[in-house]
């Protein structure tokens, strides 16, 4: 369900003529975070962050999940502590699986000039 919700909030974003000059990164504004534990439910995998708030996280941010360089998947942020955070994973790589010390990236959209 949030795979196909966040695909569509980018989709949104990206629209019209918005789309041809925009590009995906991934943000360096909060560079030391890491997944702690990923705690698994029936209902769902939650990923639990070492940096919150305070660092610049936001309820609802999309995350790069990476392991030396490589891109594992995306988290989106579903609640924010001061120094920790919560996360619901949106996409991970079928081969992939997160685990304690994964680095934490915001990814973001910058426009193109």
């Amino acid at each position: 369900m949030f795979t196909t919700v966040a695909r569509f909030a980018i989709a949104v974003a990206l629209s019209g003529a918005a789309a041809s000059r925009a590009a995906i990164s991934v943000g360096s504004s909060v560079d030391s975070a890491r997944i702690n534990r990923v705690e698994t439910t029936p209902a769902a995998d939650l990923v639990l962050i070492d940096a919150g708030h305070e660092a610049g996280f936001r309820q609802g941010m999309v995350c790069v999940v990476s392991r030396d360089g490589e891109s594992l998947g995306e988290l989106l942020l579903v609640d924010l502590r001061p120094r920790a955070a919560s996360a619901l994973i949106l996409d991970l790589k079928s081969d992939a699986a997160l685990r304690s010390g994964d680095r934490v990236a915001v990814k973001t959209v910058s426009s193109k000039k």
